[in-house]
């Protein structure tokens, strides 16, 4: 496996050579590299380098952890590890300590043999692509200087932050704690055996919610099925969400930026359907402009259009997501993985302002979850994927499919979006796998599923007339 370099951080498997996976050697090499860039072109300049550094659960994770922390110390960084931590969290750290950056050891929806580092910047939000190229080119030239003994960093342990989190998140104006309490909710919660495992019900228990069901949620990094909150992995939770007679269940992954709900029936709601629903609760208190990306349900848009507002697209990755919601004044945004971003909170996903403002706004509704999402606009997303290998030409295959569907829209801001009326398809290179992700909406799977097979076949036509060429 291929170490992995973008703007979702850093990531690979664990064991075997160097720059086949995430070994000790590229952490400590991206790590140096990172400091050093800090040194030299951080826009939060300080006498001295600090960090922050936490992480999830996973098995790796406090190796990783040593490995870094040492070598930021080594390079004269003063660090903050506030050690089991959730994505989030680390962001609201860096901002509220005014340090120069982060690190968060985490590969997010991953399996438990893989791992990474994510690079955070002053203003707690992931490097951007410019960024992260610089930082790579430095650790490529090992172009870095440790530091002298009388200049060695100094490390400080700080366990407040998920506590400081929590209260931030409700004390949100938007975040009714009375209301909540009031509707006597009983909740499921899937930690998925890292820190949201502690982390969100220790949110619900402050939230005042009436009766918390936890499942594999011991924080030991042993996930109990494949961590990425999607309908295939979630039987476990659905089923018991009916035994409990719970009013629904809530799902993260491991480092709690992404959040799935099941409804009271035990069926998903849907990780689209997540930002969907927390937006139509902002909308309704607030007007203004949305944002998610060009992956994302068509559902966002349509509802923010019926509040009033304006709906943007961007490239898929966090850091391009709150880029558009800064330039156009967004009250709220995310991407279509259950993930949510709040600016009245912090620009950044995070599952607990999901869960805090999801469940103010089911109180206040008075409706079931299933009957909250009837009320929006139908619509299924089929997420298909084509392995790549290092002989295919992605570009000229985008090419071909650009000519092919040249009489629709078509935008070619992140890989090829194509619009069909109320359809869309959107295919692009993965920031975290060696594939092509092919994701393709309409209002049934049966229609969703056809529009992608049909460009599933294009593109493996395409791949024989290229391969015949060559």
């Amino acid at each position: 496996m291929a170490l992995i370099k973008s703007i979702s951080g850093i990531r690979g498997t664990i064991g075997g050579s160097p720059n086949d996976n995430i070994s000790p050697i590229n952490i400590v090499e991206i790590t140096s590299a990172f400091a050093s860039y800090l040194n030299k072109y951080s826009k939060c300049k300080s006498n001295k380098v600090k960090l922050v550094v936490g992480r999830d659960a996973r098995v790796s994770g406090e190796m990783i952890n040593m490995i870094a922390v040492g070598t930021l110390i080594a390079m004269g960084v003063d660090v903050v590890d506030i050690g089991l931590s959730t994505t989030p969290t680390v962001e609201i750290a860096v901002t509220d300590l005014n340090v120069n950056g982060g690190i968060i050891i985490t590969a997010s929806h991953n399996p438990k043999n893989w791992n990474a580092l994510k690079l955070l910047n002053c203003e707690g939000e992931f490097l951007s692509d410019k960024d992260i190229k610089n930082v790579l080119s430095i650790a490529e030239q090992r172009n870095f200087i440790f530091a002298k003994i009388n200049e060695l960093g100094k490390y400080y342990k700080d366990d407040s932050f998920i506590k400081k989190h929590i209260e931030k998140v409700i004390n949100l104006p938007l975040v009714d704690v009375d209301a909540i309490r009031k509707a006597k909710f009983r909740v499921v919660v899937d930690g998925i055996n890292s820190t949201g495992g502690f982390v969100i019900p220790l949110l619900l228990k402050a939230l005042g919610v009436n009766k918390i069901y936890e499942l594999n949620c011991e924080p030991n990094g042993d996930f109990s099925h494949n961590p990425e909150p999607i309908p295939d992995n979630l039987y476990d939770i659905s089923e018991k969400v009916v035994k409990s007679k719970a009013n629904l269940g809530f799902v993260v992954d491991p480092d709690v930026d992404r959040l799935a709900i099941v409804s009271e029936d035990g069926e998903m709601f849907g990780e689209e359907y997540t930002l969907v629903a927390v937006a139509d609760y902002i909308l309704k208190n607030k007007k203004g402009n949305t944002v998610s990306n060009l992956s994302s349900t068509r559902a966002l848009q349509d509802i923010t259009e019926k509040a009033g507002g304006e709906y943007f697209a961007s490239p898929v990755g966090e850091v391009n997501v709150v880029k558009m919601m800064k330039e156009k004044n967004a009250v709220i945004g995310g991407e279509g993985n259950g993930g949510v971003i709040y600016p009245d909170l912090h620009y950044g996903r995070d599952a607990l302002a999901g869960v805090a403002l999801f469940l103010t706004y089911l109180a206040k509704s008075g409706k079931t979850c299933s009957a909250l999402k009837y009320t929006y606009p139908k619509y299924v997303i089929s997420k298909n994927r084509i392995e790549l290998s290092s002989e295919i030409d992605i570009d000229k295959i985008f090419s071909k499919i650009k000519k092919r569907y040249k009489k629709h829209p078509v935008d070619t801001s992140d890989g090829i979006k194509i619009m069909f009326e109320k359809e869309w398809v959107h295919l692009r290179k993965s920031n975290t796998e060696e594939i092509i992700r092919i994701y393709s909406e309409s209002d049934s799977i049966v229609k969703a599923e056809c529009l992608a097979n049909k460009i599933i076949g294009d593109i493996k036509e395409f791949m024989r007339d290229i391969s015949e060429q060559d």
